[in-house]
């Protein structure tokens, strides 16, 4: 099998574009779009973007997400309330089972990786 580099800057990767669930939003309707360069034995990597607004997320339990800001800011609140906003250069790991409130407060671009620790062999 031949192994070769995906360099994101290079990938021609169709886009999916989405909305949030209706029953998770919390304030408008943001769009995603997800270009995923990368996909093998449980993991994903590429990049995101996203319009404002927010809405609820419930991670997997075997389910880690790593990001990168690129542009634009987020807030993410968890359940007890506590809320971290990040910005450019600003990364952060989402862990497994996690609950809470993702906003988008300014349009956003991130680097992700997402980890199915259950999937990996």
């Amino acid at each position: 099998m031949h192994k070769t580099l995906t360099a994101f800057a290079h990938a021609d990767t169709p886009a999916s574009v989405d909305h949030p669930r209706p029953e998770r939003l919390v304030d408008g309707n943001p769009l995603r779009t997800t270009w995923n360069h990368f996909e093998r034995d449980g993991m994903s990597a590429g990049l995101w973007s996203c319009t404002p607004g927010a809405w609820r997320i419930a991670f997997a339990d075997d389910t880690d997400e790593f990001f990168h800001v690129l542009s634009g800011r987020i807030r993410i609140t968890d359940e007890a309330g506590l809320a971290r906003i990040f910005g450019p250069g600003e990364a952060c790991v989402i862990p497994a089972g996690f609950r809470g409130v993702f906003e988008v407060l300014e349009p956003v671009t991130k680097h992700y990786v997402f980890v199915k620790r259950g999937e990996m062999r």
